[in-house]
């Protein structure tokens, strides 16, 4: 059995790698080792912020752990929202941010954007990072159900809306699940316990 920390407080990122990793995995989450705090995220890259919590959970508790970051970056914004992705529109508001981007596209025709996720992985000390790109274009309104953050105004190339799409479909196609699917290939042919 491989055990391991997922250094966020995020649930419902929590469930999307969950989703994805097999039997032999047991993800422990940040409550479970008494990190009770918000974590550090001061960084200006989605790289650095990932890399900064997973740094700090492992430094200050002392275990193995990965942490990841996401963000939404649209090509017409030059990359933004990007690092900034959970507070774009002022707050941790989904529906803030969705509305900030929307509102910015309104007469834009370049509609490309990707997701980007960077996993960082702290073994024994030694940092790895993964990243999963995932490629669409954001929509003219917010459609789907599903999922979380930006899923509503992001558009598959076939044209359905990230939230749209059951956790089962989306696991199997995501930046998260990319990134994710990277880190288990790492861990598998890496001797931990």
């Amino acid at each position: 059995m491989i055990t391991i920390v997922f250094a966020t407080n995020n649930l419902n990122k929590i469930k999307e790698v969950q989703a994805l990793l097999p039997d032999n995995f047991l993800i422990k989450r940040l409550q479970d080792i008494h990190c009770l705090e918000e974590l550090p995220e001061t960084q200006n890259t989605i790289e650095g912020n990932s890399a900064q919590k997973a740094q700090y959970v492992a430094q200050k508790y002392h275990v193995n752990c990965f942490s990841e970051d996401t963000g939404l970056e649209i090509e017409a914004l030059n990359g933004a929202p990007g690092v900034d992705s959970a507070f774009y529109g002022g707050d941790r508001d989904a529906d803030k941010n969705m509305d900030k981007v929307l509102l910015e596209m309104k007469n834009i025709k370049n509609r490309a954007a990707q997701f980007k996720t960077v996993i960082t992985l702290i073994l024994d000390g030694k940092q790895h990072q993964f990243t999963g790109i995932f490629n669409g274009s954001i929509g003219l309104e917010k459609k789907g159900k599903y999922g979380f953050g930006y899923d509503p105004i992001f558009v598959l190339p076939d044209g359905r809306h990230l939230a749209e799409l059951l956790l089962d479909e989306k696991s199997k196609i995501s930046h998260r699940a990319k990134a994710t699917q990277q880190l288990i290939d790492f861990l598998e042919n890496t001797t931990i316990r």
